[in-house]
């Protein structure tokens, strides 16, 4: 396995693109291949059979282009398929590195913003209790937040508006620290944080995801300093609306695309 290989990562839309950039700034060395499957897009709202299967299909065709390691980049398939996979090469999701930071820094009550799917897995309130027992957790399901994301309604009052309705029950409970337990969240980042106030902090698993892979990747894959990176992005469905959106997110204008089918 070549060390100037890439890393992989996907989730089911842009939302990933916040690992992308997170870990561009954390090792810019690093070659990247990303995909969205867009086409089966959003995973929040489909069964764990369902998430696994997909989950499975993007980590082989990853393994077909020759990736050296994986970024599950999508919160809803580290909660439902993360421990139901094998794979020959390195694998972080995103779940278990947001409870870390979160349980970190908590006084004690955390709220979890997240996708229905990964809200009713629970999976954030066993990783947050396994680590602090003394915890308490509160999650609410917002399943507009990642179709506001993909049409880009990142700061207008429609979003402001949606996301208001889900931080009010967890404003009145208390909350000290807020997990957004959906990689797509991070765009709406500005939003939430006026929302919630400054005292509170938001605690986005890309961020810190991007950490542990910079932390754990094995010396004989992780690419030389003198590498120049190659970043290629892949997408099941909607090319030009992604184009379009990660081309503004990442600030790169010649970013490459490519359409493809994952069966």
């Amino acid at each position: 396995m070549s060390s100037v290989g890439p890393i992989g990562i996907f989730d089911s839309g842009l939302g990933g693109l916040t690992v992308v950039a997170a870990l561009m700034r954390r090792m810019p060395h690093e070659s990247i291949l990303y995909l969205g499957d867009t086409a089966r897009l959003p995973y929040g709202t489909k069964s764990a059979q369902t998430v696994l299967r997909y989950t499975k299909r993007n980590l082989s065709f990853l393994l077909n282009r020759g990736v050296k390691a994986v970024v599950v980049a999508c919160n809803t398939a580290s909660a439902l398929a993360l421990d139901d996979i094998e794979a020959p090469v390195p694998t972080w999701g995103v779940i278990q590195p947001g409870a870390a930071r979160a349980a970190t820094i908590s006084k004690g009550r955390i709220g979890v913003i997240a996708t229905d799917s990964t809200t009713r897995s629970q999976a954030y309130p066993r990783a947050l209790k396994a680590l602090r027992p003394d915890l308490e957790v509160m999650s609410v399901a917002c399943p507009l937040l990642v179709p506001l994301v993909e049409v880009g309604w990142l700061d207008d009052a429609i979003s402001t508006a949606i996301c208001e309705k889900y931080v009010e029950p967890l404003l009145r409970w208390g909350m000290d620290t807020m997990v957004l337990g959906c990689t797509h969240y991070p765009m709406l980042r500005s939003t939430l944080q006026k929302l919630v106030g400054a005292e509170i902090p938001l605690v986005d698993s890309a961020e810190v995801v991007a950490a542990q892979v910079d932390d754990e990747i094995d010396s004989g894959i992780r690419a030389p300093s003198q590498n120049t990176p190659q970043h290629h992005f892949c997408v099941t469905d909607a090319a030009e609306g992604f184009s379009k959106m990660a081309k503004s997110f990442l600030d790169d204008t010649s970013l490459s695309l490519e359409l493809v089918e994952v069966t």
